[in-house]
């Protein structure tokens, strides 16, 4: 068995959706004063390689613990949308040429190449591809188990609404290594949250498995 990466990793500093927290990790002991080093985060729950879960948007929908496990992981196909450009909204008529057959229970993976560029500039924190409206309920119409993206958000709060009120999970900053891109299709993900309970979102590590 192999396992692929497809997480964007979480430091100090780290770009994120502008309207959180700055990332700040720093160490709280160290090796030469009490014997061992251990560091405190301050962030989100939404950031870096995270999932949404329906009560993200969804008053009384179900938080991360309410998810069985199993869910989060499964057949998974790759859309690759690129070249995309800023702003780019992504609807039937980009998804269904590159999302062909059954895609019930399914979970579907966007790429864009954004999350090759991520970083704090202006183009990547406020100009990003991401799902419309019309391409979020044609996804819901399919089906689909959960949707993913490589950027800090899958869409605009219409986006997530029409997503997560119909049980549809969402796993945003992904990326996507060359050897994912040419594995065939579909491939098994997992993407397994940290065990929050009651809570919107986790951290969560993105893989493809490769057997």
């Amino acid at each position: 068995m192999r396992i692929i990466d497809m997480s964007q990793p979480l430091f100090d500093g780290c770009p994120n959706c502008p309207e959180h927290p700055p990332v700040k990790s720093e160490i709280l002991f160290d090796h030469d004063t009490v014997g061992w080093r251990l560091e405190r985060i301050t962030c989100a729950n939404h950031t870096a390689s995270h999932v949404d879960a329906p009560l993200h948007k969804i008053a009384g929908g179900a938080s991360l613990d309410d998810i069985p496990l199993e869910k989060w992981v499964g057949p998974a196909v790759i859309a690759d949308l690129r070249p995309c450009v800023v702003d780019q909204r992504f609807g039937p008529a980009d998804l269904s040429p590159r999302l062909v057959g059954d895609l019930r229970d399914k979970i579907v993976l966007l790429c864009t190449g954004w999350g090759e560029k991520r970083a704090k500039t202006d183009e990547w924190l406020n100009h990003a591809p991401m799902v419309g409206a019309e391409g979020a309920r044609w996804l819901v119409e399919r089906g689909v188990r959960g949707v993913g993206i490589d950027y800090y958000s899958i869409g605009d709060a219409t986006v997530h609404e029409i997503l997560l009120s119909k049980g549809v999970w969402i796993v945003e900053e992904l990326s996507f290594p060359a050897e994912v891109l040419a594995l065939p299709q579909p491939i098994e993900f997992w993407s397994l949250p940290v065990n929050f309970r009651g809570h919107t979102g986790a951290f969560c590590r993105p893989v493809a498995v490769v057997r």
